[in-house]
């Protein structure tokens, strides 16, 4: 894949590195293997094979070293990674959706948390890592339930199993960074992301996806919290995050391995019915049909992202509408003419990143 000239961002620090991700298959992954590629890395993954149809990893037609196995088998894991010898490794491999969370709890629990430790033990026996960046999200704080913005240092927590578990992941690392990761050549840090939204996610109990599923299915959209207000943000913006990050953690900054939030300003933390607002002002076939929560859900989640703006220097530049019209651009795209708009997505947010003068696209 031509790089068009992008190799350049974060330094130029990508190019020709090695760089191993975790769930190159999902949603998010696949979107950050594509982004990789931009920049000239040399990219593997690992993972299990998709699991949706369509599959936006297998819509990209990406040319990297793909394999497709578990994280809680260690040994498979440590093949690839011992083999590939990452420069940095990005952890997304996840079970990632909290109404399944809450059907197989044991393995959400399994694969996040003994999955997590499976990568960092492989991880310690491999000198030639530098840095690690594990994804987590922003369920791990102890919710209050009130409009309040968790930054860092709050506590964590979380009811459902998924939320529960991803707090775990966050002290496994704390542990593994003061343990094992101290006194080393690699440095590890944790990313914990908004509600993110994007073309190419099929998968099931996520909104976006749901909407999608709805209007070409010609049902009614299930709707069980439509007051529930959440920091919506489009994929590449963590993504932006993560990857600005993993360049300051590849150039040394030992100071920066630790935990970071990647979200939107308050003011674009909305209601799940305004989400489906601006989504019908592109799209006006969504039925809405209320329908009683089974389990417990937050009512309201935002996130504090000073340190990521202050110290890193990074901001978030898409609000709700811009991110609302390019996901649902990107699937009247996909399903009327066939075509795959994520370079056109990943390109057009480039564009207004440098109109910004963001520190990354220098």
């Amino acid at each position: 894949m031509e790089n068009l000239g992008l190799d350049n961002l974060f330094g130029s620090v990508y190019r020709n590195k090695r760089v191993l991700i975790t769930g190159h298959t999902g949603f998010k992954g696949s979107w950050l293997a594509f982004w990789l590629e931009l920049l000239g890395a040399k990219v593997a993954g690992f993972s299990l094979a998709p699991n949706t149809l369509p599959s936006h990893y297998s819509l990209l037609d990406l040319k990297i070293e793909s394999h497709f196995g578990d994280i809680n088998i260690q040994q498979d894991l440590y093949k690839v990674l011992s083999d590939f010898k990452p420069d940095i490794v990005f952890h997304l491999a996840a079970q990632a959706i909290v109404l399944e969370s809450f059907s197989d709890p044991h393995n959400t629990f399994q694969t996040n948390i003994l999955g997590t430790v499976n990568l960092l033990e492989c991880c310690r026996k491999i000198k030639t890592i530098k840095s690690i960046i594990v994804i987590t999200t922003d369920k791990v704080y102890e919710n209050i339930e009130e409009h309040y913005s968790y930054n860092e240092n709050d506590k964590l927590g979380g009811v459902d199993p998924y939320s529960a578990s991803k707090a775990c992941v966050e002290l496994v690392c704390s542990s593994y960074r003061k343990s094992f990761f101290n006194n080393s050549n690699t440095l590890l840090a944790t990313a914990r992301a908004g509600n993110v939204i994007g073309g190419g996610d099929w998968a099931y109990y996520r909104l976006v996806p749901d909407i999608v599923r709805s209007v070409y299915d010609k049902q009614s959209l299930k709707i069980r919290n439509p007051g529930a207000i959440r920091p919506w943000q489009h994929v590449l913006e963590p993504l932006s995050g993560y990857l600005h990050l993993g360049r300051y953690l590849m150039e040394g900054r030992e100071e920066l391995a630790e935990a970071w939030n990647f979200g939107p300003e308050n003011e674009n933390c909305i209601q799940v019915s305004d989400l489906i607002k601006l989504i019908k002002n592109q799209w006006e076939d969504i039925k809405v049909e209320l329908v009683a929560a089974q389990f417990h859900e937050s009512s309201i989640l935002m996130l504090d992202c000073r340190k990521a703006n202050e110290v890193l220097k990074w901001k978030s530049i898409w609000g709700p509408g811009q991110s609302v019209f390019s996901t649902i651009n990107w699937y009247k795209n996909f399903y009327i003419q066939n075509k795959v708009q994520t370079k056109n997505d990943l390109l057009q947010y480039i564009s207004e990143a440098k109109k910004e003068k963001l520190i990354w696209t220098e």
